[in-house]
């Protein structure tokens, strides 16, 4: 069997059991972009699905009043009193809800749904209504995102049992898909008897034992694995899971967590290595251990997740652990709140000649009081609306990020320093128009420092203006921090976000008069440092002598910037860091 043969046959696997129980599966993360590979997975899921179950889709930037529910307005108006209309998630009790473009979910919303996943249950507290409704769901993310830095919300892939990545499977190799299960068992259905499972078989305990062997530190996964078995089971016929189930859930639901690889353990009656003892020979107490219990189930399940372990993951393990996730690429700049641009963030009371008026939102907050505002003997047709009930929209919207590079041109090594520095510049302006980001160059050396590219997106004008930065001469460093806080301040009052990024090695020979001295010019760097922190600009300082140097350090630590010590940078990890210190 090909390799996207196995993973279609896995994929099989996961549709019938997430179909059979949604909400104690959890669901799964599927990572695939649209296309007729992932759509013929949701059919199956679909059909799988037993008769009445929902399958109901949530659309990417969902309202939260959609989502949880809240104040039905028109019937509210009409009778008279609060009337209830149920969300999104209320009316997916008992099915499926499928999330498109989970990689760019926000927080919000994952915390709605992480909260009913835990609970099976909706609080509802808003428009003058409080009610509970039930909500157990499983919830399929739909991944679409590109490489590693995009990703479906970690706290809601802890809580889902599979990981499916369906990104290398052809349409070829889709099989013909095998009937469902003659009555999709569900787990509130009644046991099967006892189908001859082997009794004193403890797949807690294993499963656990497993799970840490792999590194896995969440409790949930687990827990998963231990469903999943037994639902496996039940599907089976079964009142009690065997070892093969415990295998098959360790494969599906903690290959794809592991942190490390577990080590391999001696197979029962191998000999041990030359020069090791060998183990005391003792007498047997009782009968014989069944085959499948005790350390030898243990390995047979480890071994199963082991396999199950992603080729990229794998790769990883065997080299250093898990790679950090860098952060995601598509956001540009700090949060900012708006008055009347950006992304609607919900609706608060305010004036509406300060900010835009929330028809909807501010009829909600009225209707409830309709009943007590009519006049006794009911003459008022109209809607009493009072001042405590306007709302305005709230709007939220992140800010353009300036990456300011401050580089020290002085020195005999001034070349290799400005060569590094026009990479990362090329380097992040290639990412400008994703990011909506600008760069700005500033280079102090001499008894000065200078503006050597303004802040922008054009990558013909930085290449023109890195081409003719020149180098050498003293380390004028206070000048090249006065410089670069000014065109922070610039970027600030236009609306913008700064991050300075400063490449030196922290030792100033020239003072801010522009005479050359260690101990002046040491001094002046030093003020200048601290003033440039009391305007709380966010600042990396990247060290670029041979070795760390005390003096970059502690420049750092006067500025308030992060200080990465990167003697043999080279521009794409220069790159990477930056990201990293801006997010």
């Amino acid at each position: 069997m090909s390799e996207s043969s196995a993973i279609w046959a896995d994929a099989l696997r996961i549709a019938r059991l997430v179909a059979a129980d949604p909400h104690g599966c959890g669901g799964v993360v599927l990572r695939a972009g649209a296309g007729p590979v992932r759509d013929r997975w949701l059919d199956i899921v679909r059909e799988n699905l037993n008769p009445g179950k929902p399958l109901r889709r949530m659309p990417a930037g969902i309202a939260e009043d959609r989502l949880i529910g809240g104040l039905d307005l028109a019937a509210t108006l009409s009778a008279g009193r609060p009337v209830a209309q149920a969300g999104l998630l209320a009316e997916a009790d008992g099915g499926l809800l499928v999330a498109a473009m989970a990689e760019r979910m926000g927080q919000g919303i994952a915390a709605h749904l992480a909260a009913a996943l835990d609970t099976g249950r909706l609080r509802v507290e808003r428009d003058g209504l409080a009610e509970t409704r039930p909500a157990r769901f499983g919830l399929v993310l739909l991944d679409e995102g590109i490489g590693e830095d995009e990703a479906a919300p970690a706290a809601l892939a802890d809580r889902l049992a599979f990981h499916l990545d369906l990104t290398t499977v052809p349409p070829s190799a889709m099989r013909p898909v095998l009937p469902p299960p003659c009555d999709g068992l569900s787990p509130e259905s009644e046991m099967p008897p006892h189908g001859g499972a082997r009794s004193g078989h403890d797949p807690v305990a294993e499963l656990s034992e497993v799970a840490a062997r792999l590194g896995i530190a969440s409790l949930r996964a687990p827990l998963l694995a231990l469903r999943v078995a037994r639902l496996l089971a039940r599907l089976d016929g079964r009142a009690e899971t065997a070892e093969a189930d415990a295998r098959q859930a360790a494969r599906l639901v903690l290959g794809h967590r592991a942190t490390r690889l577990p080590e391999r353990e001696s197979a029962p009656g191998e000999k041990p290595e030359e020069g090791e003892p060998s183990p005391p020979e003792q007498a047997p107490p009782g009968p014989e251990p069944e085959e499948g219990t005790g350390q030898a189930s243990d390995d047979r399940i480890v071994e199963a997740a082991r396999a199950a372990i992603p080729a990229g993951l794998l790769a990883m393990l065997m080299r250093d652990g898990p790679r950090l996730r860098m952060p995601r690429a598509g956001k540009a700049g700090a949060k900012a709140v708006s008055a009347r641009s950006g992304r609607p963030m919900g609706a608060r009371p305010g004036d509406p000649r300060r900010g835009r008026l929330d028809l909807i939102a501010t009829l909600r907050a009225a209707a409830p009081w309709q009943a007590i505002r009519r006049p006794p003997d009911g003459s008022a047709a109209f809607l009493a609306i009072r001042p405590d009930d306007i709302r305005i929209t709230r709007f939220r919207q992140r800010t353009e990020t300036t990456t300011i590079f401050t580089v020290d041109a002085s020195g005999s090594s001034a070349l290799e320093r400005l060569a590094e520095a026009k990479g990362a510049v090329e380097l992040l302006l290639a990412e400008a128009y994703t990011r909506r980001d600008k760069v700005a160059l500033v280079a102090f050396r001499g008894a000065g420092a200078e503006l050597i590219l303004a802040p922008t997106r054009s990558l013909v004008r930085a290449r023109r203006g890195l081409a003719a930065l020149p180098g050498g001469g003293g380390t004028p460093l206070a000048a090249g921090i006065d410089a670069a806080g000014e065109v922070a301040l610039g970027v600030r009052r236009g609306g913008g976000t700064p991050v300075v990024v400063m490449l030196t090695d922290g030792r100033a020979n020239v003072a801010r008069s522009g005479i050359a001295g260690r101990e002046r010019a040491g001094e002046d760097s030093l003020k200048a440092a601290r003033l440039f922190r009391e305007a709380a600009f966010r600042a990396i300082l990247i060290d670029t002598a041979p070795r760390p140097q005390d003096s970059a350090r502690r420049l750092a630590a006067a500025m308030g910037a992060r200080y990465l010590p990167l003697p043999h940078a080279d521009a794409g990890a220069m790159s990477a860091a930056i990201r990293s210190a801006r997010e």
